[in-house]
């Protein structure tokens, strides 16, 4: 087993974090005629938002459900294994499926949502893969392009899970300001914890609630 020295290990960590932080910055390039779409369907929508995603997708994908319903966006994971096995009855015809998948070649992902796609309002990609059947699927795609060392040994889902979460946090950000989902009414939803706690400090802080006079 190697050992590191100190010096090897700090340059590690920061050669994989300017990675990261590049993949970060990579996907504002993102932000196109395809996104815009997907952002207007989203923040007009009338029903859920159901994400999904395979392997480190999906992780990103729960995270991106929880953050959308905190800024007002009812939306919810499911994972495309659990859709085949019968979750794809919880669709409604005013629903969107936004699926998650950097190289758009999951079979069980693509299965998910050419079977969902006729139960709901459309189907959103976001993708690097900008010819993929996932994105062939889709009503709308968000494509991004990053470099080959974003992600670890161009395998794993590093860099380019992180680019894909900046999107969402675009896409939750976006609704919370379309759908006039104001801070007091965000804070309302979130009562425990630091944000419960510090909630008034951050309405003042916000200029929801003005101070006295």
């Amino acid at each position: 087993m190697p050992v590191l020295r100190d010096d090897q290990l700090i340059e590690l960590a920061r050669t994989v974090i300017a990675a990261d932080g590049r993949a970060v910055s990579a996907v504002a390039n993102a932000i196109d005629a395809g996104f815009v779409g997907a952002a207007r369907a989203i923040a007009s929508g009338s029903g859920k938002v159901l994400i999904t995603g395979s392997g480190t997708s999906g992780t990103v994908a729960a995270r991106a459900a929880h953050l959308m319903s905190v800024c007002g966006t009812p939306a919810f994971y499911l994972s495309p294994a659990d859709g085949l096995h019968g979750g794809l009855g919880v669709l409604q015809a005013q629903d969107l499926v936004l699926a998650l998948s950097k190289g758009g070649g999951s079979q069980e992902l693509n299965e998910f949502c050419l079977r969902a796609k006729p139960l709901c309002a459309g189907v959103i990609a976001v993708t690097a893969a900008a010819e993929s059947p996932l994105a062939a699927i889709a009503d709308h795609v968000i494509c991004f392009a990053l470099d080959d060392d974003a992600d670890l040994g161009a395998v794993v889902a590093t860099g380019s899970s992180l680019a894909i979460s900046a999107l969402l946090d675009a896409l939750a950000e976006i609704g919370r300001v379309s759908r006039d989902y104001d801070w007091e009414r965000l804070l309302y939803t979130h009562p425990s914890g630091a944000v419960g706690r510090d909630a008034a400090t951050s309405l003042e802080r916000l200029a929801v609630i003005q101070p006295d006079d």
